[in-house]
């Protein structure tokens, strides 16, 4: 593999009943992709989104659409 390789191991979400979500900054627009547990309601924090690429490469990956997560300020 070499220093500059353009392939990234995307994060899995956790098993269980977890749903996820992005946690936005109204102040500095930083988004946090979360998994959020469906009965506690409990936020685990998956990875940090600094590209539309990132978010899309998660959603392939764990075969979500981006349409459908949730927004949370």
């Amino acid at each position: 593999m070499g220093l500059f390789s353009k392939k990234k191991d995307y994060p899995k979400m956790p098993a269980g009943d977890f749903v996820p979500v992005i946690r936005c900054s109204i102040c500095t627009g930083e988004q946090v992709l979360c998994a959020r547990d469906r009965r506690t309601g409990k936020l685990v924090e998956i990875m940090l989104i600094r590209s539309p690429g990132e978010l899309d490469g998660f959603c392939a990956a764990n075969g979500i659409s981006p349409e459908g997560i949730e927004r949370i300020y």
